[in-house]
């Protein structure tokens, strides 16, 4: 289809064109920057803007802050408040969770800005530690969040050293020692903190202290448990944490996986890539692609889906789960730090383009 002259095409996201803007005013005057950003969770008090805390959206939002028109640049001098922009994600990760392809974006009214000049500008604010992958000049309509069609995360969970792995069905008895993500707790889940949600097993605790919690799972199992929530749209809530009640029923809380897969890998030692010293360690990888997931959905599901495993649960039970009316009977969240956000998807998803078939 021949394009209209007055069209200026400036994104090749799938599923989006430039609106005419000749002759209009308002928002249509305006230009909007999509930033693709990266970023190392551990780093950071996490994405949300928050008053005294080292947030990602404070940093990103002071630095594009030169980039505001003069008109609003006076607006905010009259009224004390510090010069930054406006800035939108496509997802508010964690305190702790590490991104490789975050989106966000922001608009200006100034037609000047070049994307160079905008990446320059958050590439000098935490070097080594937040940088932008590409930052590009798209349409107006585009927003980092509503416009998503999906998102994928990878949770890389570490074994213990020496135990061999095998990830077929022919070895569902072979079990592998792991460091427990959860303990059981009193009461509901979602009064679980932060540090709750941290807790592991010590390999040096005395037994009597363990209890009888199981202490191994197969990887297969957990492959087998996710598999089951391939493909249906479902309700998530008691997955669930820190939600508004508003969201805690009906269709807020539902999300469509349209993959979701466990395997064994193995991460490489800088000694190895060079060739020298001994492998790096054995872990397992969960991939979860979905429409959209709720507050801390991701770590709370991983958390759920090992401890079923390890009970040597029925390949339904994450499903028989969520009919549950409270969301104790969840485990709580498993740590930040082995989560990653690893891209946003604004085309259809593809199944060929999964990391763990």
């Amino acid at each position: 289809m021949p394009r209209r002259p007055d069209t200026q095409i400036q994104d090749e996201t799938p599923g989006y064109v430039d609106v005419p803007s000749k002759g209009r005013g308002g928002r249509w005057a305006r230009v909007t920057y999509k930033i693709i950003l990266s970023y190392h969770g551990a780093s950071f008090d996490g994405w949300q803007k928050q008053p005294g805390l080292n947030t990602i959206q404070s940093l990103v939002e002071k630095s594009v802050g030169i980039f505001v028109d003069e008109q609003k640049a006076q607006r905010l001098k009259q009224k004390s408040l510090p010069l930054e922009g406006c800035v939108v994600v496509a997802g508010r990760t964690d305190k702790g969770v590490t991104a490789l392809n975050q989106v966000c974006s922001f608009y200006t009214w100034r037609k000047d800005v070049k994307t160079q000049d905008v990446e320059n500008a958050i590439n000098n604010t935490a070097p080594g530690k937040l940088r932008v992958v590409s930052a590009s000049e798209v349409s107006r309509d585009f927003h980092p969040n509503f416009s998503a069609k999906w998102r994928r995360y990878l949770y890389i969970f570490p074994l213990n050293d020496g135990e061999e792995q095998h990830n077929n069905s022919e070895s569902n008895n072979e079990n592998s020692k792991y460091r427990q993500c959860c303990e059981d707790v009193n009461g509901c889940a979602e009064d679980v903190g932060e540090e709750k949600g941290r807790c592991l097993i010590d390999a040096n605790m005395d037994e009597s202290k363990k209890g009888n919690k199981p202490t191994s799972f197969s990887i297969e199992k957990v492959n087998q448990l996710l598999l089951q929530l391939e493909g249906k749209s479902l309700s998530y809530k008691v997955f669930a944490r820190d939600t508004k009640a508003s969201r805690s029923t009906g269709p807020p809380t539902e999300c469509f996986l349209y993959h979701a897969r466990a395997t064994q890998a193995r991460i490489p030692s800088k000694e190895e890539v060079n060739g020298e010293g001994e492998k790096g360690p054995k872990v397992m990888c969960i991939e979860l692609v979905g429409n959209r997931f709720l507050r801390k959905m991701v770590r709370v599901l991983v958390a759920t889906t090992i401890r079923e495993a390890a009970a040597g649960a029925e390949d339904d039970a994450l499903l028989k789960l969520m009919e549950a009316t409270c969301r104790r009977v969840t485990a709580p969240p498993a740590p930040p730090d082995g989560l990653c956000l690893v891209d946003v998807g604004y085309a259809e998803f593809n199944q060929e383009n999964c990391l763990i078939k």
